[in-house]
């Protein structure tokens, strides 16, 4: 039977809005004041940082108290905000001291406030977290105070901190007869800690699949394993091991796909058995929906990806599926998670990820390069979605690394199209166009014909062709003597050179200057 310990909760909300609930996580302390139950085997103490503040010992009982009467927040603190959803990691923490396991959850009616750890509800016996020889987890709150009265008592009740200490052999063994009666598989998962399961399968039917309960074994504050599905090869028997973890391993290093994969979380399996003897693996996991949404990534997005030296990445994509709605009622699966299978006849380590768009223009131009001042010109790159997700992202064009125009792009994965700009420029000059980064070109606004009516336009006195004569007059319309060394015969051919050095200075100008 499990032991509990009752112990009291008092939220207050504030008369007028002002900050939430900080967030903050605090380390294990076992030493010290305690609430110790269960034939002294768990300890609940007020965790050690900011958030531990909201919570205290009352004759060695814990007390979570969000309100002025908390010794540890004095008079002057207001309360939570109303209409709002608060959280706050690591007000509280429970050590397990023994040398078995418990498993640890919370019962508690109030709709308003959620006691959490590593981001997931811990309330209710199914909720539990699995905590081995000293091993601490650290309990958090959720607020939500929508539609409730400001300057009034959220919750005064008491809610309890229930736990069932048992030994590891006694647990999530199971056994199935085939229908003859002859008996059949026997399976037996031991729960080492949240986020370690020890797996035996013994007399497992050959060319067959047998299923193992990991029973949610953490792998980040959102992901699980949930099940792990053996084909039998031969029909021996097989033994193994899983271990999750938020971080990579050191094993295998990060995941790293070109294709933009987010990674949420790792497992490792440890084994001993063959690919004689095992053919295959299927792997049952979950995803938080609300971490999920948050993040903006689609539940069909998520997929599970396994180490491989064989892949130009590192690793790969393993064909995941999604669990149908109607097949997740079936089994009594929670509705507020994602759940996927994947299928593997390699075995390594393996990555929970989430698949993104990657948006990249590979290639941009100009449908001309020099134009007047006030003259439209056109800009079109070709983008593609190179990520592993459908997408809609902004297209940008710049000059000189300022953004002139933006367009809104939706492309499913491998998709390209044409991105087309419009614009133009007052000012003269020379200008650097990119789209997203990618060089377009160098645009030079200016007075392309040369005819000199343009701003900045080329012109004879530009080079010193018109500059006023040596005699002082002011506008040297008067006659003047031919140079000597030129006849009349050779009028001709200067005119000509005129003609080309004027064409040549207005090109120039046209130009774009380093």
């Amino acid at each position: 039977m499990p032991t509990a310990r009752r112990t009291a909760i008092a939220i207050v909300l504030l008369a007028a809005a002002a900050t939430a609930l900080a967030f903050a996580t605090g380390a294990a302390v076992v030493d010290g004041p305690a609430d110790r139950f269960a034939e002294e085997r768990l300890a609940v103490q007020p965790a050690d940082g900011p958030n531990g503040n909201y919570a205290y010992l009352n004759d060695d009982e814990i007390v979570v108290d969000v309100s002025a009467s908390n010794p540890n927040l004095g008079p002057d603190f207001e309360g939570v905000n109303p209409d709002a959803l608060a959280s706050a990691d690591g007000v509280f923490e429970i050590t397990y001291t023994a040398d078995e396991y418990a498993r640890v959850w919370i019962d508690h009616a109030e709709e308003n406030v959620t006691f959490v750890a590593d981001g997931r509800s811990i309330e209710g016996r199914s909720n539990n977290v699995t905590l081995g020889p000293n091993e601490t987890v650290a309990v958090g709150l959720r607020v939500d105070t929508h539609g409730a009265a400001a300057g009034t008592t959220l919750d005064g009740d008491d809610f309890d901190i229930r736990a069932e200490v048992a030994e590891p052999e006694s647990v999530g063994e199971t056994a199935t007869d085939n229908d003859d009666g002859s008996g059949g598989a026997s399976t037996t998962v031991r729960e080492l800690a949240t986020d370690r399961r020890e797996f035996e399968g013994r007399d497992l039917p050959a060319g067959e699949g047998t299923t193992f309960d990991a029973g949610r074994m953490r792998l980040s504050a959102y992901a699980t394993l949930d099940r792990v599905r053996v084909e039998s090869a031969d029909g021996s028997d097989v033994a193994f091991e899983t271990v999750g973890s938020p971080e990579p391993f050191a094993s295998a290093g990060p995941l790293t796909d070109s294709r933009g994969a987010r990674p949420e979380a790792y497992f490792e399996l440890n084994h001993s058995f063959t690919t004689e003897e095992v053919s295959g693996l299927r792997f049952g996991f979950s995803v938080d929906r609300a971490y999920l949404n948050e993040t903006g990534a689609d539940p069909a997005d998520v997929s599970l990806y396994r180490r491989s030296e064989a892949e130009p990445d590192g690793w790969e994509r393993l064909p995941t599926e999604r669990v149908d709605p109607a097949v997740r009622d079936i089994r009594g699966l929670p509705e507020d998670r994602v759940h996927l299978t994947a299928t593997t006849d390699d075995f390594s380590v393996f990555a929970v990820a989430t698949e993104r768009p990657v948006f990249r223009p590979t290639s941009a131009s100009l449908d001309r390069d020099a134009v007047d001042p006030g003259d439209s010109v056109a800009v079109r790159a070709t983008v593609a979605n190179e990520g592993g997700a459908d997408g809609e992202r902004p297209v940008t064009l710049t000059a000189d690394g300022d953004p002139v125009a933006t367009e809104r792009v939706a492309l499913a994965p491998d998709e390209t199209t044409v991105v087309a700009f419009e614009t133009s420029f007052e000012a003269a000059g020379a200008y650097d166009l990119a789209v997203d980064g990618t060089p377009a070109g160098t645009l030079v606004v200016g007075d392309p014909s040369g005819d000199g009516t343009g701003e900045g336009s080329a012109s004879v006195g530009d080079d010193g062709a018109s500059d006023p004569p040596s005699d002082g007059s002011e506008d040297g319309g008067g006659p003047t003597e031919e140079p000597s060394g030129i006849d009349l015969s050779n009028v001709a051919g200067l005119v000509i050179l005129l003609v080309v050095t004027l064409a040549g200075v207005a090109l120039v100008r046209r130009m774009p200057r380093s």
